[in-house]
């Protein structure tokens, strides 16, 4: 599936993508307690999306990687479609970034 064939309520997606950026995580409250929550801006050669990022998933991805993201469903909230991966769904790192790259070189 393409970024730009996501519409609000759709379930059971699976997606690649590049990693554009990720915003620094908040804690939040939620009826399972605090959790930690980010988003990650990912594109494709079709659009850009922002996919949320609870918990470990906010330590999985870093700019530039790219990501196949398994059984995530959308949600329109504030009038954009978001992306969000479930207890069913995961998150694979296919190919790390440059910063990653760099990072591996230097040690």
């Amino acid at each position: 599936m393409k970024i730009k064939d996501l519409k609000p309520g759709m379930d059971g997606i699976t997606i690649t993508a590049r990693v554009v950026s990720v915003s620094e995580p908040r804690k939040v409250s939620t009826r399972y307690g605090e959790a930690l929550v980010a988003q990650a801006v990912i594109e494709d050669e079709t659009g850009s999306a922002v996919l949320n990022l609870w918990r470990d998933q906010v330590k999985l991805v870093k700019p530039g990687d790219v990501i196949r993201v398994e059984n995530a469903f959308t949600k329109e909230f504030r009038g954009r479609i978001e992306l969000n991966v479930g207890k069913s769904g995961r998150i694979v790192v296919l190919k790390h970034g440059k910063e990653q790259e760099l990072e591996e070189l230097e040690s």
